[in-house]
């Protein structure tokens, strides 16, 4: 039931807030960049569990990336979000950001989800909702194969 509360107040917070219905620069700037292949998204491919915090509080999300031929496909769920597909992913640097929208109420919210390895061999995470009316930073961990986790 807490995490359900929390999840409601993260989206009343953002559908509140301007432009939370509208298509944020974030969204725009990963659908201007030409989708990334297969081969260039082979080290953010497989599961990732995302360990997020936001001003609400913490959250976690799991988050597929997988090769469908030369393209790539996501999906991205939480105990709160039904899985949601993710078909705009590019290559920004070294972060793969990852573009989708979900309705909540009925209304459209986005999002990108940002993952960005650093030099010690760790994943950062981030997801900006609503081109920046809210965000959640943390670690991705990608889950090993035949691991359950």
């Amino acid at each position: 039931m807490k995490a359900f509360l929390h999840a409601t107040a993260v989206a009343v917070f953002v559908l509140a807030l301007p432009n939370a219905g509208g298509t944020g620069g974030a969204v725009a700037a990963v659908q201007a960049t030409p989708q990334v292949s297969a081969v260039d998204a082979a080290p953010f491919l497989g599961e990732w569990t995302l360990a997020l915090e936001g001003p609400n509080g913490p959250a976690a999300f799991t988050l597929a990336i997988s090769a469908v031929g030369d393209n790539v496909a996501a999906e991205i769920s939480s105990e709160m979000l039904e899985k949601q597909p993710i078909s705009t992913i590019a290559l920004r640097g070294k972060s793969l950001d990852l573009a989708y929208s979900f309705l909540y109420e009925g209304n459209a919210v986005d999002a990108v989800v940002s993952l960005t390895p650093d030099q010690d061999g760790k994943t950062a995470a981030q997801i900006d909702f609503a081109g920046g009316a809210y965000v959640m930073n943390g670690t991705a961990t990608k889950k090993e194969k035949g691991k359950e986790g």
